[in-house]
Formats: structure tokens, sequence, C-alpha cells
């Protein structure tokens, strides 16, 4: 038995730090973008819902694109929604974008996300549509480096959030969820050419969604981006990743909220990928660290020194939080992660900034 969980705790060990190296590596590799006089009509669709740390910041990355002509699409479901202001003030701002603000819920699915912003597939006019969440500071090449991903066999474009900025501890928790468990390994599964699409940016041909039936194809799952990854392989396409995923700004983030959004999040998980949620224990330094106290707990220091090490190494190469302050963080995080799984599997409802969130039956 002692060997058996020795093997066990080794083969991830090793697993862990090929992924380290696997995605240090992409973070050395040039970035690909579209010349500007040869990018495609193209739709940046952007769904709003409420005030969020550095709402002005985000929302004006979007206006600051250097694509010459571009159409950029706001939604929002609620008319006192108190992100309206800032969006009219960027507009005024920025008059040569060809912008528009969209208010008002078509109740399509039981995905509120994809509610508000089917308005805006129905008014977008691009060759492909870019949905990017609000709470993402897009540099001014987004869009050139996403559809540079673009190549025959590639259904969909998606990026994660890199989460930058934590001002409190508990921000820095979530930016070990979004970086040093989340990120890092959906790069290396796209570079393994298993991508699967995260819905902080997906990017799909218009006429390709809209011969599926259009936005309510991706209320098939109760996250969109799950639905869009079977969507894409059943016609035997590919989900393609950009090289760098782009910065969400933290800010301050209460431990509560931070509780609710990973919950939620391991709970579609095990919707819609089951066998991996199932496995996600074995890559956990804390249960690795329990197979090791059973079988040689004098390996468990070292152990945490060179999984933590990797990590640190990553966090630096990538541009990551990885201070003084960020370590203890993603400890906190791991010692969250059981618990998280377990809660994963219950059946309780999902809500969504207080919406519930299910599948849309037959739909997919």
């Amino acid at each position: 038995m002692t060997v058996v969980l020795l093997m066990i705790v080794g083969i991830v060990l090793v697993a862990h730090l090929v992924n380290v190296v696997m995605v240090a590596h992409r973070y050395g590799r040039p970035v690909a973008r579209v010349a500007p006089q040869d990018m495609p009509p193209v739709t940046l669709l952007r769904p709003v819902c409420g005030l969020e740390n550095g709402l002005d910041q985000t929302l004006g990355s979007g206006f600051r694109q250097d694509t010459p002509d571009f159409q950029l699409i706001h939604c929002v479901d609620d008319p006192g929604d108190p992100a309206i202001p800032v969006l009219r003030r960027l507009m005024a701002a920025y008059p040569q974008v060809a912008a528009h603000l969209l208010i008002g819920r078509d109740t399509i699915s039981g995905n509120p996300k994809l509610n508000n912003m089917v308005k805006g597939w129905a008014a977008a006019r691009g060759d492909w549509v870019v949905m990017a969440d609000s709470n993402l500071d897009l540099p001014p090449d987004y869009l050139r480096q996403v559809l540079a991903c673009r190549a025959p066999g590639i259904g969909l474009v998606t990026s994660c959030g890199t989460g930058l900025g934590p001002q409190n501890l508990w921000a820095r928790v979530e930016a070990g969820f979004l970086n040093g468990f989340q990120t890092r390994w959906m790069l290396a599964a796209d570079d393994l050419g298993i991508g699967y699409a995260q819905g902080k940016t997906l990017a799909l041909p218009r006429d390709w969604l809209n011969e599926r039936g259009g936005l309510i194809a991706l209320a098939a799952e109760k996250a969109e981006d799950i639905a869009a990854t079977a969507l894409v392989r059943r016609d035997g396409l590919s989900v393609r990743m950009v090289p760098r995923p782009f910065a969400q700004p933290l800010g301050i983030r209460p431990a509560g909220a931070v509780w609710k959004r990973q919950a939620r999040w391991a709970q579609l998980r095990r919707d819609g990928v089951t066998a991996v949620y199932a496995a996600e224990p074995l890559v956990s330094p804390v249960v690795l660290s329990v197979l090791l106290a059973l079988s040689w707990p004098a390996a468990i220091l070292p152990f945490l020194l060179i999984w933590y090490g990797g990590e640190w190494v990553l966090a630096r190469r990538a541009g990551w939080p990885h201070g003084v302050a960020d370590v203890p963080a993603w400890a906190i995080r791991d010692l969250m992660q059981p618990a998280l799984w377990l809660a994963g599997w219950r059946s309780a409802p999902i809500s969504w900034r207080g919406n519930a969130v299910t599948a849309t039956a037959g739909q997919g």
C-alpha cells in the first residue's frame, strides 16, 4: 500500500511540474496578432450587470481597440442598472466607435447571461462575434489577438481571465483559484489539443452559430462555455485558447463571495465535465499530503516546497501575483478545495447574480 500511495504522489507531482514547464514555455512564445488591415468584420459583445471593480477601466478598454472598424455592443437587462450611466459616459467620450447600448431582457433560456446577450447577438453584424465579460480589462490589440487564433478546424476561440491587482487576502485567494488552479490547467489542456471553452471570452463565427440555432444553442448546459465546447466538438472542430489570458482586475474580495463563486463553478464543472471533476482531488496538494502522511510523513515538507516552488516560478514568469502574501493565499485555496469539491456534488440550485441558472431542455 505504501508503494502505491508514493507512486500516486510521485506521478501527480511530476504532472504538476510538467504543467508548470508547459505553461511557462507558453508565456515565452510570441503573441500573434492579425494586421489591422486584415481584420474581418467583427463584433465585440459585452454583457453588463451592476458595478464591478474598475468598471470604468474594463468597459473603457472595449472602446480603445486598435481594430480600425468594429462594432461594440453592450447588453444590460435592467433599465435601472447603475452601470448604464458609466456606459453612456464612455459612449460620449468615444464617439468614433460604433458603440451600442441595448437594454432589456429576452428570456430564451435558463441562463440569465444568455438572456441578456441575445438582443446583442441579434444586432451583431460581424463575421465573428467576440463575447467578453465586462470585468475583463482588454488590451488594445485584444480583438486582433483573438482572431489571430483562427485556423482551419478551429470552431471557437476562448480565453480565461488572469486575476491581477488583488488588494486583500481573499482577493489573493481568488487570484490563486483563477491563475494557479484554473488557468494553468486549461492552458496545458489547450497545448495538448483538448482545449475547453471558458466564458470570459467566447469568439464564434456568427453564421456558423446561427445555422445551429443561434445563441440559444449555448443553453443546452447550465454554463454556456461547456455547451459551446460540446457544440464545436460535435462538428468535428476544436477549441483554441489565446496564448496568454487577459487581465481581470480583482481589487477587494470578501470571503463569502469567493466561496460562493467557487462553489458555483464547482457545480457547473460537475454537471458539464463530470469525469474531469471527479478526478480533481488528485491535483490537490492537501489530498496528496494526506497520502504522504499515510506512507512517508517525512516527505511532506519537501513535497510542499517543490509543489509551491513550481507554482511560484510559474507565477513570476507569467506576471501573476507572486509576492510574500500570495503563497499563504495559495495554501488557503488548497485547503478550501476539498470542501468545495464536496460542495460541488450537491444538487442545490445554482445562482448567478441573483438569478437561477438552469439548462434549457431540448437544446444541443
